[in-house]
Parts: C-alpha cells; sequence; structure tokens
C-alpha cells in the first residue's frame, strides 16, 4: 500500500505522527474506451469552447459559474490563501459513543500507520480508545478540502472514517409521507414472524458479487479462445401480489422450509446416529409381566 497523506494526531498536547493508508478498495473489472474495428484506445483532447483551441494544462483554472453566462476565476493563490489550519494535522476534538453517529454521513475508510517513533503513543491513544468504547470526532484536510472524520479501533489498528457535513445530507421527501397509512396489527406480527425466521449473525464472507464474477469468466474465455458456458438462469422474482397477509405467509413459509433445508445440512451426522442406534421404551405392560415371570 502506499501512503496518501502524512501527519500528525493531535491528542491534547501530544503529537502523533502518522501515515494515511486506503482501507479499501473496489473491485469494480474496468475498461477503456476502444475503436471497435481496431481496438485503439480512445483519446480525449482539452479544447476550449470559446475559441477551439488544445489547452494544456498549465492554462487551465477553476471556474465558479454565477449565472448569466458569467464565470468567476480562481487560480491556486487564490486557494493557498485560505486558512487550512489541518493541512497536516487531525486534530481530535471530542470523544463520543459510536451509536450516536449515524451511518448515513460515513464517506471513506483509512488506516493509520504509526510513522517513525510514534508506536508508543499511537498504542497509548488506540488502547485508551478501545478501553472507553468511544470513537474520537476529528477534523482532516485531504486534497485541499476540510472534512470531519472520526477514529476509531480496528483489528488493533486505528481507522479514520472521513464522514458528510450535515448540510450534505439530503432530507427524504416522497410524497406517501404524508399519507395516513396504518399497518394492521396481524399484518406486523406476521412482518415479524418472517423477520425472526431469516434471522441471523452477519458473516461477510458468506456474499460474493456473482456479476462480477460471471464477467471475469467471460472476459477469462475469451483470453484462451474458449466457449463461453452461460451460466443458470436464476430463478424468477414471484409477481406482486395483491393481498399482502397472503404475501406474507408465503414469505414465512419459504423462509422456514429455506432454513429447515439448511440445518438439515448442516446436521447430518446426528440424524445418522439416530438411525444408527434406535432405542425402544419397554411399556409398563411389557415391564409388569417380565417380572411375574420372574
Amino acid at each position: 500500500m502506499r501512503a496518501i497523506w502524512k501527519g500528525a494526531v493531535s491528542f491534547g498536547l501530544v503529537s502523533i505522527a502518522v501515515r494515511l493508508f486506503s482501507a479499501t478498495e473496489e473491485k469494480d473489472i474496468r475498461f477503456h474506451q476502444v475503436h471497435r474495428t481496431d481496438g485503439g484506445r480512445i483519446k480525449y483532447q482539452r479544447t476550449c469552447s470559446v475559441d477551439g483551441e488544445v489547452v494544456s494544462f498549465d492554462d487551465i483554472a477553476k471556474g465558479y459559474d454565477i449565472g448569466g453566462g458569467e464565470m468567476v476565476i480562481l487560480t491556486d493563490e487564490d486557494f493557498s490563501e485560505l486558512p487550512l489550519s489541518t493541512s497536516r494535522a487531525i486534530d481530535v476534538l471530542e470523544f463520543v459513543p459510536a451509536e450516536q453517529i449515524d451511518p448515513i454521513l460515513f464517506a471513506k475508510a483509512y488506516y493509520l500507520e504509526p510513522d517513525g517513533q510514534a508506536a508508543k503513543p499511537y498504542v497509548l491513544l488506540r488502547d485508551a480508545l478501545r478501553d472507553a468504547d468511544r470513537v474520537a470526532i476529528v477534523k482532516i484536510a485531504i486534497r485541499q478540502r476540510e472534512q470531519l472524520a472520526t477514529l476509531r479501533v480496528r483489528d488493533d489498528v486505528l481507522v479514520l472514517n472521513t464522514m458528510l457535513w450535515p448540510d450534505e445530507v439530503r432530507v427524504p421527501e416522497f410524497g406517501f409521507l404524508d399519507d395516513d397509512i396504518e399497518t394492521r396489527p396481524a399484518e406486523l406480527a406476521m412482518a415479524s414472524s418472517l423477520i425472526d425466521s431469516m434471522a441471523g449473525d452477519f458473516q461477510p464472507d458468506e456474499f460474493t458479487d456473482n456479476y462480477r464474477a460471471a464477467l471475469q469468466e467471460v472476459i477469462d474465455a475469451k483470453v484462451e479462445g474458449r466457449e463461453v458456458v452461460q451460466p443458470e438462469e436464476a430463478e424468477e422474482a414471484a409477481p406482486a401480489a395483491v393481498d399482502l397477509m397472503a404475501a406474507l405467509k408465503a414469505s414465512v413459509e419459504r423462509a422456514k422450509k429455506a432454513r429447515g433445508e439448511a440445518e438439515a445440512e448442516a446436521k447430518p451426522a446426528k440424524k445418522a446416529v439416530k438411525k444408527a442406534t434406535p432405542a425402544k421404551k419397554a411399556t409398563p405392560r411389557a415391564t409388569k409381566a417380565a417380572k411375574k415371570s420372574a
């Protein structure tokens, strides 16, 4: 991994030198735009919409559209004069319970590694966060943009999660929220039963990107010059049910059946033992007859 940022965590009067690494990576299969006939890469030129000339990077500036066809042009000097006190620091603002932070605010995750001789204060902050069972609210500037973030512990490493500002979260404005819609107790009970029948513990490794795997198979087949084997067709989704209660009941039955089959596959040994060692309990009449015979 390559560090994308270097600075320090300001923890009171303690300064912890750290390096920032991206903690996640997208596994999407990337393509290039090419000419269909000969496979040549498609190139784009940066041209001016006014005079049509090709513009180099040195002559490109940032413009803010104020409407009416007018543009305010900002240069690098304009940005350099802006106050950005956290350009090389991660300032800890406060420590809060993790459950108080809405997950919708989280943007991107980064790993923090101690830099140089900062391992001791790094471990101290890590252990203190774990013992307090809280996350740190911090500010950091990445790529000339100040961002709110959290510091938490994951696998003995400090993880920084950048967050959106509160005014960047859209307010849901949908018509059905103004409608007076009520659910019947029977429907709610059946929906709760469906949730219970599908309840489980989240295991991320159990889920895979089937589309990406199939697409990679198509690419591999083309590279090797072999025929692409079409995957089996997925089961078609059930049509929308008019009766909500009937749909809930059918869903519960299907979930219970699926769960029962899964449990049966997970416990084959127990069934085998039960069949191999059948035990027949003696009835009271048989026991009395045996005693009399004796």
